[in-house]
Order: structure tokens, then C-alpha cells, then sequence
């Protein structure tokens, strides 16, 4: 590429990302269907790329605060098992992990990219040595997890790249505990403009849609709440386990 690159805009996804790929990537001209898919794609499901590179950039510099959030408002205890689906780079991991202090405490995570699970082992391989994290390569639609085994879920930035909404909604509910606790968190007004673009397919971005699967999988006290963390305003939806 002729032009150095520049990654300040990532604390501004509003129009900074697409806006970029459109100067940067498409030399100014409107995202064609195919390139808007192929970025959506790689926002979904990282691949060793230029695009694949750039998707985890976003990631380090978006996600950060809703990772953090996600993580600490599902209420970790020490010895909690928890799951992370889509842990991405592996900020959450890092979060969540020393709230885990108990001897039981563990926390796995799902990610359909092998990219991206090779980068996460590598931030994360001392917890992977200690035993206390484990991390799967896998869909969220057939987790290879057992019934009733976690007490607590979270991820950001995720549903709507989901292949199936309402089976990775009801994976969610056969792997948690009854009682448990699933969060996620996002930006409204960020993945609408996404979706805008082409980025993000159908209306399965819409929260909800993702709601609206949570409480057909068996999840009950789902709702959305708009948060305030370090000036930035995102939303998190809470969804209980309800067997």
C-alpha cells in the first residue's frame, strides 16, 4: 500500500471505519456488494489477511471498553465457570481471568477464527499453562460444551455474525447453568452504521432480533440497558438462564 496507516480513528467507529476502508481499501468509491461482503466476513470470522489484520486492529481498539464491561457485568465469582464466545485478540480473556481466584474458578472461550485463536493463545498462554484458561476453536451454533456447565457468559460484538441467531441463542441456553447469567454488549448506533454499508446482512443486527431469540431459548429478565464507561455510551443486553 503507498499511504502509512493511521489507527487513531478506531476510538470513532461511527464513520471512521467505513470511511476508511473506503479511501484506504476502495481508493475513495462506494464498497461494492462483494467487498462489503468479504469485510463483513472478516469483522465475522478473521483469516490471515490484509483485511484479517485490519479486523483485529478494530478489535484492539473498539472492543476494548465492551469487552471490559462484558466481562464485569455478568457478575463473576472466584470460582465460576465462565464462557466468552468470540473472545477475538483476547482482551475479555484478560479481564476476566483474575476476577476467577478460586481453585474451581476457569474460563473458556469459542472462537470461530483461527486466526484470532492463535492470537488469543499467544496474549493468554501463561493462563493457558496454569490451566485456568481453555480456549476452542468452534461455532457458537455446536459448542462442544456440556449441559448446565457454565455459570456465567459474555461477548461483544457478536450475534450479528452469527450464521443461525436462534440456535446460537439456544446453545447459549443448553450450556448455561439455571440461573445464569449471559451479557453482551455493543453500540447501537455503531453496528446500524455497518449494517448501512453493507457490512452486516438482514436485520439479525437488530437487538431485538438477538432479544427476541434469547427469550425463545428459554432465557428469561432479558432486556438492554445503555451504559456510560470513560465518556463512551454502548449498550449491554442481560439475558437470565431458565430451566
Amino acid at each position: 500500500m503507498r499511504h502509512a496507516w493511521n489507527f487513531s480513528f478506531f476510538h470513532d467507529f461511527d464513520t471512521s471505519w467505513c470511511n476508511f476502508l473506503s479511501t484506504r481499501l476502495f481508493h475513495g468509491s462506494t464498497p461494492t456488494a462483494m467487498l462489503s461482503s468479504r469485510v463483513g466476513q472478516q469483522l465475522g470470522c478473521p483469516t490471515k489477511s490484509l483485511m484479517g489484520w485490519l479486523a483485529s486492529k478494530f478489535f484492539k481498539w473498539h472492543n476494548e471498553i465492551l469487552e471490559e464491561n462484558a466481562a464485569k457485568l455478568c457478575g463473576i465469582r472466584p470460582d465460576d465457570a465462565v464462557l466468552e464466545v468470540g473472545y477475538g485478540p483476547g482482551l475479555g480473556l484478560l479481564v476476566a481471568a483474575p476476577l476467577l481466584s478460586g481453585p474451581k474458578g476457569k474460563l473458556i472461550g469459542v472462537d470461530c477464527s483461527e486466526y484470532m485463536y492463535k492470537m488469543a493463545s499467544e496474549k493468554v498462554k501463561d493462563l493457558i499453562m496454569s490451566g485456568k484458561v481453555t480456549l476452542h476453536l468452534g461455532r457458537v451454533e455446536a459448542m462442544p460444551f456440556d449441559d448446565s456447565s457454565m455459570d456465567k457468559v459474555y461477548h461483544c460484538n457478536c450475534y450479528y455474525f452469527w450464521s443461525d441467531l436462534k440456535a446460537g441463542a439456544s446453545e447459549l441456553h443448553r450450556v448455561m447453568k439455571p440461573g445464569g447469567l449471559m451479557v453482551t454488549t455493543l453500540q447501537v448506533k455503531s453496528v446500524a452504521f455497518a449494517a448501512s454499508k453493507g457490512f452486516l446482512k438482514g436485520d439479525s443486527w437488530r437487538p431485538e432480533m438477538y432479544m427476541e431469540a434469547l427469550r425463545a431459548a428459554g432465557f428469561t429478565n432479558v432486556k438492554m440497558e445503555s451504559r456510560v464507561d470513560k465518556g463512551i455510551t454502548f449498550q449491554a443486553i442481560f439475558g437470565t438462564s431458565s430451566k
